[in-house]
């Protein structure tokens, strides 16, 4: 469990900064926001594309992992491993990680950004607790389902292009 809030501990410093930093970045593009919804939309087609299987990105496809790297099984080096994976981790958070804290933010006076991402952090971080007391489950339960993940990402990929669609054509505006 020391090991797990450590990882969090990690994850959640790289979320908190770059939630806020987006924030800011945000507010800055706010003027272009139809243009680059539309764009938005497009990348998101195209990755819904790439999840039904209609036809593939390579460059998502690389598996990239550190075999080599040494590192400790103590509480300093599950740290640095939750640092290292929310920066992998992120842009395939990104729609979700920025949108909800910033519709709450634009939602309420005197919002605390901050404190809200903190929050998320929490929120993601739920899975991973229960992960760690639970993983001999964990691990049964995802024997059974890993037959249904094409299945998964198929569904996924049509709801994207779907997104995507909407965006494009400027009929969903968060």
């Amino acid at each position: 469990m020391l090991n797990s809030a450590a990882f969090i501990i990690g994850f959640s410093i790289v979320f908190i900064t770059l939630g806020a930093i987006s924030t800011e970045v945000g507010q800055l593009f706010a003027q272009y926001k139809t243009l680059l919804a539309r764009v938005a939309g497009a990348v998101i087609i195209l990755f819904g594309l790439h999840l039904t299987g209609i036809f593939q990105i390579k460059a998502l496809l690389a598996d990239t992992r550190m075999h080599g790297l040494k590192g400790s099984s103590s509480a300093w080096g599950a740290f640095v491993i939750g640092f290292a994976f929310a920066f992998g981790w992120t842009p395939l958070r990104g729609p979700d990680f920025g949108g909800r804290p910033g519709i709450r933010c634009r939602a309420g006076h005197g919002c605390k950004r901050r404190f809200l991402l903190a929050i998320y952090s929490a929120g993601l971080a739920v899975p991973f607790l229960l992960t760690a007391v639970g993983i001999g489950r964990f691990l049964k339960f995802y024997n059974r389902f890993k037959f249904h993940m094409h299945a998964l990402e198929v569904a996924s990929g049509g709801l994207l292009i779907a997104l995507g669609v909407l965006l494009v054509l400027g009929r969903f505006i968060p």
